[in-house]
């Protein structure tokens, strides 16, 4: 091996990742900034370790190393620092790219637009993968870039999308304190040639949602069709470049998974539509090795592909007008997948890596220095580095996160609490989400709640199914001020009568 290459003459890997570490909305108030400091979605942990750590693991053996890593102008300071200590430590194949967008928190900015307005730096095909999917062990990234390149290889499929199946659907009233869970999205799709046909979004529907339309073009195309309203989009695609040109022509279409995803399984059933994109749906594609396999195959008709050399030599393949929809799904029974697209989700996804984790260590964890030798913690629970654990204090199928404090005689069963929090003496805790540097006073109980980062729950406080954000306890203060100010003014007046 040459070390001494210049990088520029470095081959380009095939593929280059897009990974999308958004705002994260949809977790607030836990991503809600504490005070001047943002708390970015892709650095909340899942079993201790930031949830873009998994994502960043599963490319690296896959053989992309270029990485476009998109994020909001105000996470860039955060993001960039853990790229460049523990995640280039971590993963120090991977070049990451971290580039950022202004755009407001309260404003939509969806994934189309992002690809757009980042449209000049991916110069290849491309891979989306976003920062809050956490892949199951048994499902490798190479698996779905194979499928694509096969596909695209033998029928010209321009994009292969992934759906995992739920272990469960949750109970309609778990968690509806904290929000609504991820809303039901029906596909349909073919088991044989594993290819997604149609994809119903709910809040798109203007008829009864328990309906849904099949084109009879579309059963007598794939008569043995699936309908399933049990996968999940884990919005992870694999897409050919032509997809941009596809994004800057249906610029409405903000969405992938809600908006461009369904409306290319669509066209693929539309002959007018289908000859309208004819130009963006049968772009050439240099195959140097498959080129002659290709030419002798018997599962392409010899009329369907087109062949021309280039000037380098190598030949380029042209299929006819394809939408064709590659499709992976991964089954509950063999591994975890999920994404964080909700709190209760969130929770969930701790507490299954807290069951894992169970099961592959002996006993609960070691008691050192900083855990007292009195403290019962058990085995399905996880301590952060620098937490400091006092006599007689319960820990129970919980996340303690990094440079926490737990006080004596307290109770924590089935909870997530992120770094630097404060847990006095005595205070009681239960199905609990915790924002950094949340501070729980003394002999205070707290039960399905979630807090904002810097939130202070007063000694003895009791909530039960609350988000506890910083603004309601301030503007409580201020009210608080401008009755005591009014107060003043009143005995003033008294006394000058």
């Amino acid at each position: 091996m040459d070390f001494f290459e210049d990088p520029e003459d470095v081959v380009k890997s095939e593929f280059i990742a897009v990974v999308l570490a958004g705002f994260g909305r949809e977790l607030q108030p836990l991503t809600s900034n504490h005070g001047d400091e943002p708390c970015p979605k892709a650095l909340l942990p899942i079993g201790n370790k930031p949830m873009i750590d998994y994502i960043l693991a599963w490319l690296e053996p896959s053989g992309v190393t270029d990485v476009l890593l998109v994020c909001p102008t105000s996470h860039r300071r955060s993001i960039a620092d853990h790229v460049r200590s523990d995640a280039s430590a971590s993963f120090p194949s991977l070049r990451i790219d971290l580039q950022t967008y202004g755009d407001p928190q309260d404003s939509s900015f969806g994934t189309g637009s992002i690809l757009r307005t980042f449209a000049h730096r991916i110069d290849r095909d491309f891979v989306v993968l976003p920062c809050d999917f956490i892949p199951p062990p048994s499902l490798q990234l190479l698996t779905v870039l194979n499928k694509f390149r096969m596909e695209s290889a033998a029928s010209g499929s321009i994009l292969t999308s992934t759906w995992y199946e739920a272990p469960s659907q949750p109970d309609k009233n778990a968690g509806d304190e904290w929000g609504p869970h991820t809303p039901l999205t029906s596909i349909v799709w073919d088991e044989k040639t594993g290819s997604l046909l149609q994809v119903e979004i709910p809040n798109s529907l203007n008829r009864n949602d328990e309906e849904i339309e099949l084109k009879m073009s579309l059963l007598s195309m794939h008569p043995r069709l699936k309908l399933t309203n049990r996968l999940q989009d884990s919005n992870v695609l694999v897409c050919h470049r032509s997809v941009l040109e596809l994004l800057q022509k249906k610029r409405k279409l903000e969405s992938l998974s809600k908006g461009f995803l369904p409306w290319l399984c669509k066209i693929n059933h539309c002959r007018s539509k289908k000859e309208a994109y004819k130009t963006l749906l049968q772009p050439y594609r240099k195959m140097p090795t498959l080129a002659n396999a290709l030419k002798h195959s018997t599962l392409n008709e010899p009329n369907t592909i087109n062949y021309k050399e280039e000037d380098d030599g190598k030949i380029t393949t042209n299929h006819g007008p394809n939408t064709r929809v590659g499709l992976i799904t991964h089954k509950a029974g063999d591994g975890i997948a999920a994404r964080m697209n909700n709190l209760y989700d969130y929770l969930e996804v701790n507490r299954r890596f807290l069951e894992q984790a169970a099961q592959n260590q002996a006993g609960p964890p070691a008691k050192g220095p900083l855990i007292d030798s009195k403290a019962q913690i058990s085995a399905d629970s996880s301590i952060g580095q620098s937490t400091r654990v006092e006599e007689r204090a319960s820990v129970k199928k919980s996340v303690i996160g990094r440079h926490c404090v737990i006080g004596k005689m307290t109770k924590i069963v089935g909870c997530v609490i992120l770094d630097h929090c404060i847990i006095e003496d005595g205070a009681k805790l239960e199905g609990c989400i915790l924002g950094g540097s949340t501070k729980v006073g003394a002999k205070a109980e707290l039960s399905k709640c979630v807090t904002q980062a810097g939130f202070e729950v007063d000694t003895g406080g009791n909530y039960r199914n609350a988000k506890l954000e910083i603004s309601d306890w301030t503007t409580a203060g201020a009210y608080d001020d401008e009755e005591s100010d009014e107060d003043e003014e009143f005995e003033a007046e008294s006394e000058d009568d």
